[in-house]
């Protein structure tokens, strides 16, 4: 699965997903950060999944209708755990993410929303 984390998700994250053989891609590896709607329009392009913490991309995604290729938002979850979340959350809802079926998927620590 291709997967864009933004830099806010632990960087190590992006290296347990690889493992996983995910092509995995973590924002904070970029010189600087380029906003919240290139990093979407770069995850788009690529047709990668955004992974983040932030709000700011459901908003994006739902209110503004930004094209994208699904959201995971990991919203209180341990940044050591942030890549078996990540990946968990790929296995059940990556097709459909990718398809448009689910936007946005919310994983907190117990529970995981599809939208």
């Amino acid at each position: 699965m291709r997967v864009l984390l933004d830099a806010c998700v632990w960087g190590g994250a992006a290296i347990y997903l690889r493992d996983l053989g995910h092509d995995a891609i973590w924002a904070g590896d970029w010189r600087e950060d380029p906003g919240d709607r290139e990093i979407m329009r770069r995850a788009y392009d690529q047709k990668r999944v955004l992974v983040t913490l932030d709000k700011d991309f459901g908003e994006l995604a739902i209110r503004e209708r930004v094209a994208h290729c699904g959201v995971v938002r990991l919203a209180g979850i341990r940044a050591t755990s942030q890549g078996l979340a990540c990946a968990d959350v790929l296995e059940k809802y990556g097709e459909r993410l990718l398809t448009g079926a689910v936007t946005m998927v919310v994983v907190e620590p117990g529970r995981i929303r599809a939208r």
